[in-house]
């Protein structure tokens, strides 16, 4: 490492980020406090810069927003699980948890996945928000469609009560119907705009889907190689990963994917397995 390297900790709050800076031997060369936004992102990093090359930076569990900023600044940032204090009744010292996390860096102790600096993880996490909306909408719809059936005028439920969803749905959304002034064609109108919009939400998670997938093949190509992991799991454990405390998770993820710990370990609760020895 260069000797004129900084390495950079940063305890990370929802309103306030605090920044240690140490040298490539460890000694500090400053602390910083500034504001979580575009401007006080901005500062940190000028400031870091002042005191020579940015080597890499190690953030907290809320800092989202800033390792987004810093990584499209082309540096390089890991997440840092929040220390255990050996005696928690001393109180919190922000400059403290953000230079322990600075040498956590320095000594190459920061084995958690990073938080999506890129935005990848916080575009999957978006995404993936959506997509269960839009599946807890669609179920709704599947339930509100066979409840109108139930409903429905004998005529017309004898016809559709033996269907299946997705056979209800094709049949309903072709209807042409007129106007609904008796109960039978107003069922039918119900029946198809709720089979309409039944399509639409398909469409919708179809087409989230196709963002998804190549975000989470990116991301992590051997939790999907795994047997049994698909796409909705493996986008629910890189998510999950990303939240803050999380770390036994994080600790599981990572073991796993050096291919070190069973897949169906990642649902456990509980602390993470230790590393072997290397």
């Amino acid at each position: 490492m260069d000797p004129q390297a900084v390495i950079l900790g940063v305890d990370t709050h929802r309103d306030l980020n605090v920044a240690v800076a140490l040298n490539a031997y460890g000694q500090r060369l400053g602390c910083l406090s500034v504001p979580t936004t575009e401007a006080g992102h901005a500062q940190l990093v000028a400031w870091a810069r002042g005191l020579g090359a940015i080597d890499r930076i190690g953030t907290g569990s809320f800092g989202a927003g800033l390792s987004r900023f810093l990584t499209s600044a082309g540096l390089t940032v890991l997440e840092v699980d929040r220390p255990q204090r050996r005696n928690p009744r001393a109180g919190k010292s922000d400059p403290l948890d953000a230079e322990r996390a600075a040498r956590a860096v320095l000594a190459g102790e920061v084995r958690v996945l990073p938080k999506g600096g890129d935005g990848a993880v916080e575009s999957l996490r978006l995404l993936s928000t959506a997509r269960r909306g839009a599946i807890k909408a669609r179920t709704q719809a599947a339930n509100q469609l066979h409840g109108l059936v139930v409903t429905a005028p004998d005529a017309l439920k004898a016809h559709l009560r033996d269907l299946t969803t997705a056979q209800l749905v094709q049949r309903a959304a072709r209807w042409r119907i007129g106007a609904a002034r008796d109960p039978l064609p107003a069922a039918r109108v119900a029946i198809r705009a709720v089979a309409r919009r039944y399509q639409a939400l398909e469409r919708e998670v179809r087409q989230l889907d196709a963002e998804l997938q190549p975000l989470v093949r990116a991301l992590a190509p051997e939790l999907l190689a795994a047997r049994g992991v698909g796409y909705e799991t493996a986008t629910t454990l890189l998510v999950a990963a990303g939240e803050p405390g999380a770390a036994a998770l994080r600790g599981r993820l990572r073991q796993f994917l050096r291919g070190r710990a069973d897949p169906r370990e990642l649902g456990q609760d509980g602390p993470a397995s230790p590393e072997p020895p290397r």
